[in-house]
């Protein structure tokens, strides 16, 4: 199997991908043009990145392309849909860079709190301003704000347990059971969340459904002298409103994501949001950037990449269709013989019904299987008998309707 790493990657996940028998060429400078070339060229079977772009165009540049795997949590920076219209599955590592997230969630709350960046920068300039630098409020008993419980929400939760700060969370699936399970309260939406804390950080992934759901309505809920931390994505969240709210209503804020970031490189950068005024700090989307991240992400990219290779099975797949057409599932006990299931395909082709899922299991001992064949519309009498009568290895036909 032929891998394409396209980003930076832990050496150690590039030396046990070869010691699973896989073929590897590891280039991180690959990008643009220069990488949909690499795809064709390299005929990989699976490409690797963490934080290039993955166009419809590189998708699309080489038929052997089956599978893309994000070392990382988010998968924004993938044309998603593009791979899913050329059945390309794409997969991700969610979870292993919770840690590293929450702990730069909470440098970043620290920071505002302190105001240690311009603590610094005064003192690098030769300014001793302690007067002004004196006037923290403190994190104990403040209430954290939490939107999105998944690995990292929870990993921010934990920590603001041990920093005396009671939490508000709000998650579409979080259950009041839930939310005292965790030791939370429940908000009733994100704006209800943002009027009852006075620290607000976002931990959702990027999809149609949260694009911009941290909106003017939402900035506007918050007391007038809020934090607000983002390390998730930058579209969750209108840094235009923001922004605004910086100068009229004196929020602080601290951001690891930005709207149109550059890529990996050394380049000029320039944001609204970091020239607003105030209390505003950033960095450079590091928030999965520890060591400790890095190595558990490559050792989930590593076996993402060796199940694939072993059993074509790819875990942690993000465009699985969630629920298929199928209406009828057809049971075919068999023989374990080769032009078994190519018959009964070949009888359902013909009667213009289409197969949606297939799953067929060999019984102990090899020597029969029962296969399971999801089809959009039901098989008539004649169907089955052609399927059951048309070839001598076929043991019995049954046909069920799938459930809701």
């Amino acid at each position: 199997m032929n891998v394409l790493i396209a980003d930076k990657f832990q050496e150690s996940g590039v030396a046990a991908l070869k010691q699973g028998g896989c073929e590897v060429v590891h280039d991180p400078a690959l990008d643009g043009d220069v990488l949909t070339r690499a795809i064709a060229e390299s005929g990989c079977d699976v490409l690797v990145v963490r934080s290039t772009r993955v166009t419809a165009a590189m998708l699309s540049a080489s038929n052997k392309l089956n599978v893309v795997v994000r070392a990382g949590a988010g998968y924004n920076t993938i044309d998603v849909q593009a791979a899913s219209a050329g059945s390309v599955l794409v997969a991700n590592c969610p979870g292993k860079n919770a840690v590293a997230v929450a702990e730069l969630t909470f440098g970043l709350m620290l920071a505002l709190d302190r105001r240690i960046v311009d603590n610094t920068v005064d003192l690098r300039a030769g300014v001793w301003n302690k007067k002004a630098y004196s006037k923290a409020r403190g994190l104990k008993g403040r209430t954290l704000g939490v939107i999105g419980l998944g690995q990292i929400g929870h990993a921010v939760v934990k920590r603001a347990t041990a920093f005396g700060m009671p939490v508000i969370a709000w998650s579409r699936s979080l259950t009041d059971a839930g939310a005292d399970e965790l030791g939370v309260s429940r908000g009733g939406s994100v704006k209800d969340v943002a009027s009852r804390c006075d620290v607000l950080t976002i931990h959702i992934a990027a999809n149609a459904d949260t694009q911009g759901i941290i909106g003017a309505d939402v900035i506007d809920a918050l007391a007038p002298g809020s934090y607000l931390i983002n390390t998730s994505r930058a579209n969750v969240l209108d840094y235009a409103a923001l922004a605004n709210a910086v100068a009229s209503r004196n929020l602080r804020v601290g951001l690891d994501v930005y709207p149109d970031e550059p890529g990996a490189g050394d380049e000029a950068f320039s944001s609204e949001i970091i020239q607003a005024g105030g209390v505003v700090y950033g960095t450079h989307h590091i928030g999965a950037s520890t060591d400790q991240a890095q190595e558990a992400i490559a050792a989930e990219t590593v076996r993402i990449v060796l199940t694939y290779k072993q059993t074509g099975r790819v875990e942690n797949c993000v465009n699985l269709c969630r629920k298929s057409a199928a209406k009828f599932v057809v049971v075919v006990r068999h023989r374990n013989r080769p032009g078994v299931l190519a018959h009964a395909l070949s009888v359902i082709r013909h009667a213009g019904i289409n197969v949606e899922e297939m799953n067929n299991v060999i019984c102990e001992g090899s020597e029969a299987a029962c296969a399971q064949i999801k089809l959009t519309a039901s098989l008539n009498d004649s169907v089955l008998s052609d399927i059951e009568s048309g070839n001598e290895n076929v043991l019995g036909v049954s046909l069920f309707e799938v459930a809701d």
